[in-house]
């Protein structure tokens, strides 16, 4: 009998990830990162305690030369696959945040291939208000839903079909993502404008580049950042 074994790599880390970068090199169901979070917020429920998430900011840079439909963030919750998603669309030509699995679609965008582009998304549910920024310009808000119930699973280089599982490698992220960071509450347009200009900025307090509790698993890489020979990096 012959037998074939197939040995996935997987690197749990809490660093420091400034001036760094995850490389995701090829297409594949399998290559992706896990963020673990410090969401604080509960709620009581017959007895027992439910983390309820009712503000958030989520703030990144990425690289890719996809042209098909790829996920950039990924949040579900055991309801909800699609809590938070970012999301690229190819058929609509849309980026296109999903919040409570309503999809917030954002077209005329200058998101071209071979570039880096900063965006964020926020969201307050007591407004049920959701907004993209692009490149640290505002997008119109646009009305998402309440509040997100039980403990999040977060996932880059991957779109979750369900809870923490079930990725399509036609819907994966391959390029390069960086300076990832989450906050559980809206932060300002002058924070944001100050990422997007890579200047100094508030980190996250949920999700910090700098102290970040990930775990790699599949073909992923931690690589230098790249950046110009006269660029200077302050995060």
């Amino acid at each position: 009998c012959k037998f074939a074994f197939i040995i996935f790599i997987i690197i749990i880390f809490n660093q420091d990830m400034t001036g760094k970068m995850f490389t995701f090199p090829q297409e594949t169901n399998t290559a992706l990162v896990r963020l673990n979070t410090v969401f604080h917020s509960f709620a009581s429920s017959q007895g027992h305690n439910i983390m309820v998430i009712r503000l958030l900011s989520y703030i990144h840079r990425s690289f890719t030369d996809l042209k098909r439909d790829h996920s950039l963030f990924s949040l579900a919750s055991p309801a909800n696959q699609n809590e938070v998603l970012i999301f690229y669309d190819s058929s609509k030509k849309l980026l296109a945040p999903y919040l409570h699995n309503v999809e917030i679609g954002y077209g005329e965008l200058d998101y071209v291939p071979n570039k880096w582009h900063s965006i964020c998304t926020t969201w307050n549910s007591k407004t049920g208000l959701g907004q993209l920024w692009f490149n640290g310009l505002p997008m119109t808000k646009k009305f998402a839903g309440s509040t997100i119930n039980g403990k999040p699973s977060i996932i880059l280089g991957q779109e979750q079909d369900s809870y923490g599982s079930h990725f399509d490698a036609k819907q994966s992220f391959v390029g390069m993502m960086t300076d990832v960071h989450m906050w559980d509450h809206e932060i300002t347009p002058c924070e944001i404008q100050k990422y997007a200009e890579e200047l100094s900025f508030t980190p996250g307090n949920v999700i910090n580049w700098a102290a970040l509790d990930f775990k790699a698993e599949g073909n992923v890489f931690v690589e230098s950042k790249q950046v110009g020979c006269n660029s200077v990096c302050l995060l």
